[in-house]
């Protein structure tokens, strides 16, 4: 079945993890994203880790096939005069092209937004950095390198994790996957209104600028009140109870601020008395005893089983198990959802999980449409698409332009 964004054609130069994870989403929605790699290819096609047995010099390792599945490969150098005119004869049939270079790399090449721009005028061009690109607002670290880390540090992530006085960084690389995930936005934006009057823009997403957006509170905290919001350990400053409880056999999660799920609550606890008692009835009253409110339910909950707790509490009140990646394997929420997804991996023959996708539409379901590509694997294909002839694109291997 045809995905939602069939026909819109990507150019994606991006490497590592933000900018593949964004064109990963658009590929899963029916996109034709062409993965535009160095002649010697993405350097996280090496990164493992390796299904068994696999010869590493033929194939990729699982980093690169869970956010680069279901594109096309092309090598082309860059740097080469011949390699920069097949992209800009590659730009001109495409309506986005996305990089992740440092800001500068691509207007040192001649091929700039104003470049490409020129090649065609309705072309989104999307960039994901650090800081952001100096044409929104030049960042005095607009020349410093970021990773996932740096992010979740200086956009204020980290400040509000962990336990108290002890800031921590969220495990997944969500300083990566949440810039991603509004580049996406702000293509699909972009490319809704050059539709409408025939001419792209410039999206820039900052990983900074990501985090800081997603930590919203603290910025109204601290401007409300002055306070500097720090680590709560896995509790919430402003909603009670919300958090993590122990149970015999591991940790369970309770979420309870508003009085429709405290009453269940109070009653599996066996403590219907606390319902109307004024010092625990509402959510501020709850907030100002948190300690005694979290005491009450832990020595609760830790006479309990992780299924005890489903049997008492779920379905009333919002609980759910602290589930590691093999109870995600075996839970049917998971199987209905079709959030693991079987792909074949080159090398070997059998297929391989990776993670499916969470938007779901109804006449265009979106999904993981194939596996990763191999280096160049498509670069015949695409450039015969866009006018190149056979003898052409054998000139062009024999030069190192294009892999």
């Amino acid at each position: 079945m045809a995905g939602a964004l069939e026909g819109l054609r990507v150019v994606d130069l991006t490497m590592m993890l933000a900018g593949p994870f964004c064109t990963m989403l658009l590929a899963d929605q029916g996109a034709d994203v062409i993965k535009v790699e160095p002649v010697a290819g993405d350097g996280t096609r090496r990164m493992g880790p390796y299904p068994e047995g696999v010869d590493r010099r033929t194939t990729y390792g699982a980093y690169f096939q869970s956010i680069n599945r279901g594109k096309r490969s092309i090598g082309i150098d860059l740097k080469s005069p011949a390699g920069k005119d097949t992209l800009r004869r590659l730009v001109k049939t495409a309506d986005v092209l996305i990089e992740n270079y440092r800001a500068g790399v691509m207007d040192n090449l001649g091929l700039s937004y104003e470049a490409l721009r020129e090649v065609n005028p309705k072309l989104v061009y999307a960039a994901i950095r650090g800081f952001g690109d100096p044409r929104s607002g030049e960042s005095p670290y607009v020349d410093w390198p970021a990773y996932d880390v740096i992010a979740q540090a200086m956009g204020g992530m980290m400040g509000i994790t962990g336990p108290k006085g002890s800031p921590t960084k969220i495990g997944p690389g969500v300083g990566d996957t949440l810039p991603a995930a509004l580049t996406a936005v702000g293509i699909l934006a972009a490319v809704f209104r050059a539709n409408k009057t025939g001419e792209g823009q410039f999206v820039d997403v900052a990983m900074y600028d990501t985090i800081l957006a997603f930590c919203e509170r603290i910025i109204y905290q601290y401007s409300y009140t002055g306070g500097v919001p720090g680590p709560e350990g896995n509790a919430h400053p402003l909603l009670c109870p919300f958090g993590l409880f122990p149970v015999r056999d591991g940790l369970v999660a309770i979420a309870c601020p508003m009085e429709q799920f405290w009453e269940p609550l109070a009653r599996a606890m066996g403590r219907p008395d606390l319902i109307d008692d004024p010092g625990y009835r509402t959510n501020d009253a709850r907030v100002a005893h948190n300690a005694e409110v979290v005491g009450l339910i832990s020595a609760w909950t830790s006479t309990q089983t992780k299924a005890q707790m489903r049997e008492h509490l779920g379905g009333r009140v919002p609980f759910g198990p602290v589930n590691d990646v093999r109870d995600i394997f075996g839970d049917p929420h998971v199987r209905a959802r079709n959030m693991i997804v079987q792909v074949e991996h080159p090398g070997i023959d059998r297929p391989l999980a990776i993670a499916g996708t969470p938007i779901k539409m109804s006449a265009t379901p979106g999904g993981v449409r194939a596996r990763a590509p191999l280096l160049g694997e498509h670069t015949n294909e695409i450039l015969a698409e866009i006018g190149y002839a056979p003898g052409e694109i054998e000139s062009l291997k024999k030069t190192g332009a294009i892999s």
